[in-house]
């Protein structure tokens, strides 16, 4: 695992409004709830209005002195940026402030840094720091030379800069290998559900947005949570039985942010494939959060960047019991079908209403009908009561037996097929109303 930064503990957090960039400047709010989620004491915050950023420095040289001051008055140990840096800008504002610099992506990854539990989780990170970290390398080293030059050779050998850049090179490309091993393990996984019909339903969302907990109330596992951004990051499985479904696998998968830094989308990519090949998307959205319209177009388009805008998606309104007398629901389109549900995760309200719309929504090629069967069709009988079909049953005076079945239209098929019959050598019709 790749050692994070020692950052310290008290940060001055800086935040400019660029007026050529329209809506597109990050929300302060937000930025202060990264860095508490990274355990850094925000002890000020400089704000500052700008046109455009500059080159050397970022920000103008008053502001710049105005966040020396504030870093000698609060004694801070590190500068963070709500804005991404360029390696020299970086360098340069170090430079000038004496301290440690770092910018949003750095914030994000020392989070990530911090939240990875499993193998899997710690080399994506690895991976997306030795990734951030390659552009950073400083030349302050060249002076020392790891190999001189031998006879008739003039000039250093291998400077410290170049042994640094090949040492990163070859651990990235190391932590690429063991990724698509366990990549490729995950595509077995994912193809050995599909040849047993298993449907995977992923949880998306904002950071923070209540996944976790709604993955723990419908699977009642124990997985990690806490009210802060990103308190997930490693992918979790559990298997699932839903009415008329069967066996379903639910996924919770890592939070999105604003502008989430493309190398950890890239890092991450064995893992949010789970999300681009599952056949349903639970997108968990805050719905008390002032800023969730914009949080959806955010996840929209990260769905959008790894390949999942095409996967049926189903809305989930979570935290309704943050809203004052607003009670559990769906919502239907102008085709009757779901794709909104209000829910609590943290009470459990509208969990069933819940159920009801993912089996909607994965139910689609659904048989509702009445099987009419003769005497010697026993073994058909037995076998949709086994597969747990059989809503009703009832006979005739003519010694046939009806039965009132439920159920996908390939386990019906696979059961004909076990029982020896086709389509045409069963008699059916609709249920009663």
């Amino acid at each position: 695992m790749f050692e994070r930064p020692n950052v310290g503990e008290r940060a001055v957090l800086v935040h400019i409004e660029f007026t050529s960039h329209g809506s597109e400047s990050e929300d302060p709010g937000e930025f202060r709830e990264l860095v508490i989620s990274a355990n850094v004491e925000p002890v000020a915050t400089v704000t500052g209005t700008r046109k455009q950023p500059t080159s050397r420095l970022f920000v103008g040289e008053g502001k710049l002195e105005e966040i020396r001051d504030v870093v000698a008055a609060s004694e801070a140990d590190v500068v963070l940026f709500n804005h991404a840096l360029s390696p020299s800008q970086e360098r340069n504002i170090e430079r000038e402030l004496k301290c440690r610099v770092l910018d949003r992506t750095g914030v994000i990854l020392d989070i990530f840094a911090q939240r990875a539990r499993t193998h899997e989780g710690k080399l994506q990170v690895e991976l997306a720091q030795l990734e951030h970290m390659s552009t950073r390398l400083v030349r302050g080293w060249t002076h020392l030379e790891r190999q001189k030059g031998g006879i008739g050779l003039r000039g250093p050998g291998e400077t410290q800069l170049e042994t640094d850049r090949r040492l990163l090179r070859e651990r990235i490309k190391a932590i690429h290998k063991r990724l698509e091993k366990v990549r490729r393990q995950r595509d077995q996984g994912r193809r050995a559900r599909m040849r047993a019909d298993i449907p995977t339903v992923s949880l998306v969302g904002y950071t923070n947005a209540g996944k976790s907990t709604l993955f723990n109330r419908i699977t009642e596992s124990g997985v990690y949570t806490a009210d802060q951004l990103f308190a997930t990051l490693d992918p979790t499985l559990r298997r699932l039985e839903l009415p008329d479904i069967g066996p379903v696998v639910i996924a919770d998968t890592v939070g999105f942010i604003r502008h989430l830094p493309h190398k950890l989308v890239e890092a991450f990519r064995a893992t949010l494939e789970e999300t681009t090949q599952a056949a349903l998307l639970l997108h968990v959205v805050d719905c008390h959060d002032e800023r969730r319209d914009d949080n959806m177009e955010q996840v929209e388009s990260v769905l959008d960047e790894i390949g999942a805008d095409e996967v049926p998606v189903l809305e989930v309104f979570n935290k309704i019991d943050l809203l004052e007398e607003f009670s559990p629901r769906i919502e239907r389109n102008e085709a009757g079908e779901p794709v909104r549900v209000w829910v609590s995760a943290q009470t459990g309200d509208g969990l069933a209403l819940l159920y009801d719309a993912i089996v909607e929504r994965l139910a689609e090629d659904l048989l509702h009908h009445c099987v009419i069967l003769g005497p010697t069709d026993g073994r058909l009988r037995a076998m949709l009561h086994e597969a747990d079909s059989v809503i009703s049953e009832r006979y005739r005076d003519n010694g046939d037996v009806v039965l009132e079945v439920r159920l996908q239209s390939r386990d019906w098929y696979q059961l004909l097929s076990r029982a020896g019959m086709t389509p045409g050598q069963v008699r059916t019709e609709a249920p009663a109303s």
